[in-house]
């Protein structure tokens, strides 16, 4: 599950028929009281809202009708009460017929740059959808769902990542990291440890091999086009969890590379996974090889929730600086599936924040189930 994109396009006839009543009425409005009204007062000026009005909500066709009927309603007015001729009702139709092509040029402008801000968010979501690929419901006796909130929504991909593989040895294998730094680099960056980590993930024989592959296509990836002085002054790295959850046998093992530990949900218990020893984030660590890398070995029984996250949801930050007590509100959804606890949590999360995060957010819910 994860935020969807909304695109708003600009209105239609049929889509909210209500609103159109609005600028109808007004041009009524006007014209009865204007004609009935005594010979001093005059209320046509007002007609020029009707279009003002109809540019929040409808796009260039339906403002420039209301435009006309505007200018319309101003010539009968001066019709029926014998002022067409006068220079004041005739300045006053000029101004309201300039007023409606000024309102129909900001339509068709507004509703130009709305389909190129919609192409452009459907390319990104296009592209999150290869990068950050949907995780699967189930894969052997697990149930998963994965959460991801850009810190910008428009912008719908970010430098956190998570992905599942599974292996020929009945297991699955996760990731989850956070790269780091931010734009376009950052995403470059993701999905080049997204692509190593799936190429390599169902085939490699350990977890440590797997770390150090990662870390190599990493470095190697980010380094080969720079200078040693470059390569001295501006290092890329991602923090990451690689974890392996055997089908058969209740433990979950794994390698934590710079990155906030995981969470076990038993019951209402909340345990986090912290192992011995973190190793160096992903693109720094790779000079030790398959030795320097410990895997720890944790409990994961049937029932139990694994809760994997980004540094984006323990940071993020009300309007008075505290942190997201993440440990304190996820043991109140222990008995939720994966998706259900994931929506409650991101809800909660946006409250926290008043919806602006300052940082990208990923999680992933993995639930034991019986085999």
């Amino acid at each position: 599950m994860g935020r969807r994109l909304v695109f708003r396009g600009s209105w239609r006839p049929g889509h909210a028929p209500v609103l159109v009543v609005i600028p109808l009425a007004l041009i009524v409005t006007v014209c009865v009281v204007d004609v009935l009204a005594p010979p001093d007062i005059h209320l046509g000026p007002l007609l020029v809202a009707a279009p003002a009005i109809t540019v929040a909500f409808a796009g260039a066709r339906l403002t420039a009708v209301m435009g006309i009927l505007a200018v319309a309603a101003q010539v009968l007015i001066g019709i029926l009460r014998g002022t067409l001729a006068t220079a004041n009702v005739q300045t006053q139709i000029a101004a309201l017929f300039a007023v409606s092509a000024v309102c129909v040029a900001a339509c068709v402008v507004r509703d130009r740059h709305e389909r190129q801000l919609h192409r452009v968010r459907s390319v990104a979501a296009a592209a999150q959808s290869v990068l950050l690929r949907p995780l699967p419901t189930h894969a052997g006796g697990l149930h998963i769902a994965g959460l991801y909130l850009p810190a910008v929504e428009e912008a719908a991909l970010g430098g956190d990542l998570y992905a599942v593989a599974r292996t020929a040895d009945h297991s699955t294998r996760l990731l989850i990291g956070d790269v780091r730094g931010n734009g376009l680099a950052a995403i470059n960056n993701a999905a080049l440890l997204l692509g190593a980590f799936r190429a390599a993930a169902h085939r490699q024989a350990t977890l440590p091999r797997l770390a150090v592959h990662l870390d190599a296509a990493f470095r190697w990836d980010t380094s080969q086009w720079r200078s040693g002085a470059e390569q001295d002054t501006d290092e890329d790295f991602a923090t990451a969890v690689l974890l392996d959850i055997p089908d058969h046998d209740p433990v979950v093992h794994l390698i934590a590379c710079g990155h906030p530990p995981p969470l076990v949900l038993q019951k209402d218990r909340l345990t986090p996974l912290v192992p011995e020893a973190s190793h160096l984030p992903i693109g720094l660590g790779g000079a030790f090889g398959v030795a320097g890398y410990d895997v720890q070995t944790f409990p994961f029984e049937v029932g139990d929730l694994l809760l994997l996250y980004t540094d984006g949801v323990v940071e993020a930050r009300d309007r008075g600086g505290l942190f997201y007590p993440l440990a304190e509100r996820v043991p109140q959804w222990a008995k939720e599936d994966p998706g259900e606890l994931l929506r409650l949590l991101r809800n909660d999360l946006l409250a926290h924040v008043h919806d602006h995060l300052g940082d990208d957010a990923a999680v992933v819910a993995i639930r034991r189930l019986a085999t």
